[in-house]
């Protein structure tokens, strides 16, 4: 079930290599886990699969852990646009155990739009932000 204002999720693989020495995955790894969460939903978004399409940069990130996820736990991370800039946007993750529900960590990240050949941030595309926001809207 999701939860309420969040429509697109990506199940997360609790590797080996995540977990720190204590036996939990490393605060770093969660990174990880909001990439993966956030190429999904540019993915279902867009309808792309080339990577050299992406035209967003992560600006900020912020994570507020809330329970240690170790080894064998199954995640789903729901993601979500939240607000909207000129130039960037933010999402919004919540990585639950996944049947359970149980909030494991949430997050913040701020992504800029950016145009590579010209090196600067460039306005968010409008086709873009129109798909994200039916998507957003959709029952």
């Amino acid at each position: 079930m999701p939860p309420p204002g969040y429509k697109v999720s990506v199940d997360v693989q609790v590797r080996f290599r995540d977990t720190d020495a204590m036996g939990h995955v490393n605060n770093a790894v969660y990174l990880s886990y909001l990439e993966l969460a956030r190429l999904h939903y540019w993915r279902t978004v867009t309808g792309s699969r080339d990577i050299k399409a992406i035209d967003i940069i992560v600006a900020r990130v912020e994570i507020d852990y809330r329970a240690a996820v170790m080894l064998d736990t199954e995640l789903a991370c729901w993601v979500r646009v939240s607000e909207w800039g000129r130039s960037s946007f933010t999402m919004e993750y919540r990585l639950e155990e996944k049947g359970a529900g149980r909030l494991m960590a949430q997050a913040k990240t701020v992504q800029a739009c950016f145009d590579y050949a010209a090196g600067k941030v460039k306005r968010v595309p409008e086709e873009f932000r129109r798909k994200a926001e039916a998507l957003e809207a959709a029952v």
